[in-house]
């Protein structure tokens, strides 16, 4: 692959992956200038606010990907431990006043004037980025040593202590369960492995009874229609699967939904696709779960290829990415249809939020690269 080959900007598209991201990114925009008129109308007297500004998210998220995908993993390398350390800066910013944002009493986002960014959304791609490299350069010792197992989580657990300071458990759950993907796929002992992944479960449960509001919201789960749930903290699940209902099959067409008007709060970010499903039934909500579904599987397919190719290093970090873009997927569908427990966590590409899908976007880059990197025969004979 020559020099100039490597820095043009025309191979993009010509990646299988390019076609899923674009489609994931023209559907959520669709889903939330629908879901977001009347919230956008109401506080702004222009129905199509939300609509606009996620358009232009989408353009700067598509910069993004062009920008991105021309770094190479070398550099992502060199510079591992400033993002890491970048990482961990920006969960204790959000404590700083007058840059952290607080929003329903969690302090989770920096405000940068122009843009609010959810800190967390940097400290998980950090993480994913400090493990692939540990990964690679102590695999040996995190294969056969407990020392060299638990060693990442000095960092990680200081990530954890932070994000549960501002609080964000759902982010905390996404990371820690990319983490022990990444290792599971790095070759630690089984034994090793599922002792850890029982003392995570295990502190988990205390993190989640520790707090009554969480307690709280496992209780409306288990039966939101309850009298005392479903005007309390089960109202947002239920008021979801009324959405679920009104949908059936074929929906009630788009732009045409009621649950958007104030009954389902977050309509347009945590809940976009309880009002999708309402909007076009099961067969619009199954139509986005299948593209879902062939964007996260061919990321994993890319990882796999970087390891057949031997490029280890962007194979952790793809793998990684896989791994917190699929866990916060299934933890926000889940939520939506009453699977899970109510986590204030956007779905990837479809739901409004600048700071979540410019992320995304770079991940997409990143994979992008990494694919760019590891050709198959005929595309290394092509360049």
């Amino acid at each position: 692959m020559t020099a100039s080959a490597a820095l043009s900007w025309n191979w993009q598209w010509r990646q299988p992956l390019f076609w899923p991201w674009l489609g994931l990114l023209m559907l959520g925009w669709i889903m939330v200038a629908s879901a977001s008129t009347g919230i956008a109308d109401y506080y702004t007297g222009n129905a199509a606010y939300f609509s606009i500004r996620h358009a232009a998210y989408v353009v700067i998220g598509a910069t993004a990907v062009a920008i991105v995908s021309q770094i190479p993993l070398a550099f992502w390398s060199r510079i591992e431990p400033l993002f890491l350390l970048l990482g961990i800066v920006v969960l204790v910013l959000v404590f700083v006043p007058g840059i952290g944002h607080e929003v329903n009493g969690s302090r989770r986002w920096l405000n940068l004037g122009i843009i609010k960014i959810q800190a967390s959304e940097i400290a998980k791609l950090a993480a994913v980025f400090y493990i692939a490299g540990y990964l690679v350069r102590r695999q040996a010792e995190v294969q056969q040593s407990w020392k060299g197992f638990m060693k990442p989580f000095i960092i990680l657990g200081l990530m954890v202590a932070l994000l549960l300071m501002e609080p964000d458990f759902g982010a905390v759950v996404v990371l820690m369960g990319a983490a022990l993907i990444m290792l599971f796929l790095g070759g630690v002992k089984a034994g090793q492995f599922f002792l850890l992944v029982l003392g995570v479960g295990a502190i988990s449960v205390f993190v989640v009874m520790l707090e009554p509001y969480r307690v709280e919201r496992l209780t409306a789960y288990m039966d939101p229609w309850a009298p005392e749930h479903v005007y309390g903290s089960g109202y947002q699940l239920t008021q979801s699967l009324i959405a679920f209902g009104r949908g059936d099959w074929f929906g009630v067409g788009l732009g045409e939904s009621i649950q958007k008007l104030f009954y389902l709060p977050e309509a347009h970010t945590d809940f976009v696709f309880a009002i999708w499903a309402e909007e076009t039934g099961l067969l619009g909500a199954s139509l986005a779960l299948g593209l879902l579904a062939v964007f996260i599987a061919m990321v994993w397919q890319v990882a796999w290829r970087a390891q057949r190719m031997g490029q280890v290093y962007g194979a952790y970090i793809v793998a990684g990415i896989a791994s917190l873009l699929a866990l916060q997927m299934v933890i926000n569908l889940g939520v939506n249809t009453g699977l899970l427990p109510t986590k204030g966590l956007t779905l990837p590409f479809f739901s409004y939020g600048g700071s979540s899908l410019l992320v995304c976007c770079a991940m997409v880059g990143i994979i992008l690269r990494v694919a760019h990197e590891t050709p198959l025969t005929t595309e290394a004979e092509d360049d």
